[in-house]
């Protein structure tokens, strides 16, 4: 206002010399002052009514402020395009407060106080903020909120990186067009943090060039990252008073050291060539200093320990989602921050950046307050400082006068932030963002953008102009065959693939390079879901391994050796040409319902060698276990006869031998057992290889197919549910229609017995009616004996039962009694409704029978007969 004032002044002053120099050449002259001294003096009400008159013109159409960004601002609100008195007096105190601040340090900067809007109007930066509290509980935290920001809007630099820009749009227009600059970003962010619980500010600042400009070429890529393992110490046994003595090494000790020498030096050789390389890197880094180091201006949210249990003071960059701490060397020095209640100017030394600032703002050394009416308490004054403070008129005074000058901020200009399910669940700008880090670029698409279900590809290089692949990894959702992630290497082929719990077999990772059958591959299970607890199996061209867990046979482990093929392999021909198995070994818990001499531990079957091998369970105070040995050979004796079991078809090595182990009965029954399940081994090792096929076969039609699930009640993409649902609608639509149309015709009885064709008469149409009221009257009556019939046939029986408890009821139970008083309230609540049905149905007898006369009487096809009777 004080800079209106002195224009309007300085107009005068030259009018007036213009006047002179009229006045001396000679001329007429309209004398401007002398009308201008009849007129009364601008006030400083007039003054703000001017300037309000002026702000309330608006150019129509649509306005560009430096951006190119066409806006619309006759669909804006009002409160974008005029400012309110208090918002007037809040841009006059901060003009004041600017002007004392340039007195005071001619060499700092301008502050950056009340940019224009996207309407053109001067509002001050901490209106724009609009703590928002949003319906999605993913945008609770400060890493979602961020990370939300982040890949919501498009980064737009700054139109001098120098200087701060001359406008500030409001989080709803940023919104809508998703993409700004760093002071757009943390407004937008700073809102959602605030409305979140969270102490934040916008801070104006320096950064390096990387973190103005969005480059992460040189940031190594989060998801590279891989989490630290912690080692968990296994307690050691304690060693037994009788152990097997470790055999003795024999190796060299000399070749040892040598061979330990020479790995060392490989190493070190290693080491030093990654060593200069990233050297190398550093320098070629290093040679591009940037000309205006510490002159870049950044906008990044400050976020202050206390509020939502926040730990330390830290800082987020907007437009990476990042967290750093406030001694990190990307962040150069901070002019000033602000909330959506006060603004606070930094007035101490950024010579070390930020590591040694005190984000302490109800310190006034340090921190400049726009506004008295704060949140943050002030230092507490000290002792010298309050013996002339000692008079209660002075005390009085200065609580007068603060209280004069106090001032709160007024409320935000901005429209409630609204974001759409639709929009919340696209997140990037068009659907897709691509980041680039270094070494490593991240894509990322919204969900159902891809028909195959992709949201996330991770492609990392083995070098840093990004033209070797190393990895990709890939990110899925609302995939029908449930794959979460793909895993792919491209130096070594290996492919992973993982899964959530739901997969048709049960699979949860499966690693392979080709999907070819019989090739390497590693299949893992959600044991949960299988009856036959299998967790892992691993698949070689000679090998198959698999791992079970919580069977009821106690079988955890089984490796079969296959032979080769009598033919060539042709796909799905598993069942007609099987490899043979050659060995199978079985691996068993402990049974603890049986002795460990009896209880088997390993079991291997040698098809080829016509041999079973069988390896107990050891005793807790043994240390070698009983073994057990059958030969499955046929011999025949002299005579012909086939021996079935001999003595030496049993070789067994036993711990303790028990008598009934040695007979051959005992020994015969275990050798036909053990065939019998050699047969079954054989045949589930034969399953295991058509399993095997089947998943490569459904895995093949997943990928090839890769339908993607939609839920029920997203109506806009279920396109089925649409379909049913207005089928459903259309269908109630009809037979809505079709009840409307078959009403029940109450003449249609009666004029059926009429010759088909022939006109009424009035005679004919007089009996019609007569007839229908007859019936109407006739039913109703019949109604209502029926429904008195029940009723004394309810009230027969209750009465009947009551005397048959009068006549026994000294003989009767407990349960009885309970019967007969369950029976008494049942019979009286179907009698009192009876007896309400037949007095409604008194009650509206009359009334419905006069009814169906009015209707007869104003029926289309008997009005015209029935005039005279009316």
């Amino acid at each position: 206002m004080e800079v209106l004032k002195e224009k309007v002044e300085e107009e005068e002053a030259a009018e007036r010399e213009e006047a002179a120099e009229r006045a001396e050449r000679g001329e007429k002259t309209l004398r401007p002052v002398e009308v201008r001294r009849e007129e009364a003096p601008l006030t400083q009400e007039a003054l703000r009514d001017l300037e309000k008159k002026l702000s309330e013109i608006l150019v129509p159409g649509k306005i560009s402020i430096s951006t190119k960004d066409t806006i619309d601002i006759l669909k804006l609100p009002v409160s974008y395009q005029t400012n309110t008195p208090k918002e007037e007096h809040l841009l006059q105190v901060a003009d004041n407060f600017s002007r004392q601040y340039s007195d005071l340090c001619p060499d700092r900067v301008p502050l950056f106080l009340h940019p224009v809007n996207e309407c053109g109007l001067p509002k001050f930066v901490s209106t724009t903020l609009r703590p928002t509290l949003m319906p999605y509980p993913e945008l609770y935290n400060w890493e979602s909120c961020a990370q939300f920001v982040s890949d919501f809007l498009s980064m737009v630099p700054l139109p001098d990186p120098l200087k701060p820009p001359p406008f500030l749009y409001s989080p709803t227009t940023v919104l809508e067009q998703q993409k700004g600059n760093c002071f757009d970003f943390s407004t937008l962010l700073c809102s959602m943090l605030i409305g979140s619980g969270y102490d934040a500010y916008c801070v104006n600042g320096y950064g390096s060039q990387d973190i103005c400009h969005m480059d992460l070429t040189r940031e190594v890529c989060p998801l590279t990252l891989k989490p630290k393992e912690i080692v968990q110490q296994q307690e050691k046994a304690p060693a037994k008073k009788y152990a097997i003595k470790p055999p003795r090494d024999l190796s060299s000790k000399f070749e040892q050291e040598q061979e330990m020498k020479q790995q060392e030096q490989i190493k070190a050789e290693e080491e030093r060539r990654l060593r200069e390389e990233e050297e190398r890197l550093l320098e070629a880094e290093k040679a591009k200093i940037d000309p205006l180091h510490g002159l870049r201006v950044h906008c990044w949210v400050l976020v202050l320990s206390g509020k939502r249990e926040v730990p330390e003071t830290f800082f987020i960059d907007p437009f990476t989602a990042r967290s750093y701490s406030p001694q990190d060397d990307h962040f150069l020095g901070i002019e000033s921050l602000w909330n959506h209640k006060n603004y606070w100017v930094n007035m101490q030394d950024c010579w070390n950046c930020c590591k040694d600032l005190v984000f302490d703002l109800g310190d006034p050394v340090r921190w400049e307050y726009l506004l008295l009416g704060t949140d943050k308490p002030h230092l507490s004054t000290t002792e010298e400082e309050d013996t002339g403070m000692n008079d209660d008129e002075d005390l009085d005074n200065l609580c007068k006068d603060d209280k004069d000058k106090s001032f709160d901020m007024p409320s935000s200009w901005v429209e409630q932030i609204d974001i759409s399910p639709e929009a919340f669940e696209t997140r990037c700008p068009n659907g897709k963002k691509v980041i680039q880090y270094k070494r490593a670029k991240l894509e990322k698409w919204a969900p159902y953008l891809n028909s195959n279900g992709l949201v996330c590809r991770l492609t990392t290089y083995e070098d840093a102009e990004c033209t070797k692949t190393l990895e990709i990894k890939e990110w899925y959702q609302n995939r029908e065959d449930m794959l979460e992630r793909k895993q792919i290497n491209k130096v070594t082929g290996l492919n992973i693939d993982y899964f959530k719990p739901g997969h048709p077999q049960a699979l949860r990772v499966h690693s392979y390079k080709t999907m070819q059958p019989g090739m390497d591959r590693v299949m893992e299970f959600y044991e949960t879901a299988r009856v036959d607890g299998l967790i892992k199996r691993e698949e070689t061209p000679k090998t198959m391994t698999e791992y079970y867990q919580g069977r009821s046979d106690f079988l955890s482990y089984r490796h079969i050796n296959f032979g080769p093929r009598v033919k060539k392999l042709v796909l799905n021909s598993a069942e007609s040409n099987p490899r043979p198995v050659v060995k199978i070994t079985e691996q068993f818990s402990r049974n603890p319902a049986k002795p460990a001499d009896e209880d088997v531990a390993e079991r291997v079957f040698l098809i080829l060698d016509e041999r079973i091998q069988l390896r107990y369970h050891c005793r807790e105070d043994h240390i070698t276990a009983s073994k057990r040995e059958f030969l499955r050979r046929t011999e025949v004796d002299s005579k012909g006869n086939k021996i079935i079991m001999t003595a030496d078809m049993c070789v067994s090595f036993e711990v303790e031998p028990m008598e009934h182990t040695k007979k051959l009965l005992y020994q015969y029954e275990a050798m036909m057992q053990l065939k019998n399940e050699e047969k079954l081994s054989r045949h589930q090792a034969w399953e295991s290889e058509l399993e095997v096929l089947e998943i490569l076969k459904l895995r093949e039609e997943e990928e090839e197919a890769h339908t993607l699930t939609i839920s029920i009640y997203d109506t806009k993409r279920n396109e089925k549910s649409k379909e049913y649902r207005e089928a459903m609608e259309r269908v109630m639509h009809e037979e809505h229609l079709r009840q409307v149309e078959a009403q029940l015709d109450y003449l249609a009885p009666f004029l059926a017995q009429l010759p088909p064709g022939e006109k009424l008469t009035r005679w004919q149409a007089v009996r019609l009616k007569d007839e229908c009221l007859s019936d109407f009257k006739q039913r109703l009556i019949d109604k209502a004996n029926l429904i008195q019939a029940r009723f004394e046939k309810e009230t027969q029986e209750l009465q009947k039962k009551q005397q048959w408890y009068q006549e026994n009821q000294v003989t009767l139970t407990t349960e009885d009694e309970d019967f007969y008083l369950s029976y008494c309230s049942q019979a009286m609540f179907r009698i009192r409704i009876l007896e309400q049905r037949l007095n409604r149905h008194k009650e509206l007898a009359p009334l419905k029978y006069l009814a169906l006369e009015e209707k007869l009487y104003k029926d289309p096809r008997l009005v015209e007969l029935l005039k005279v009777f009316a």
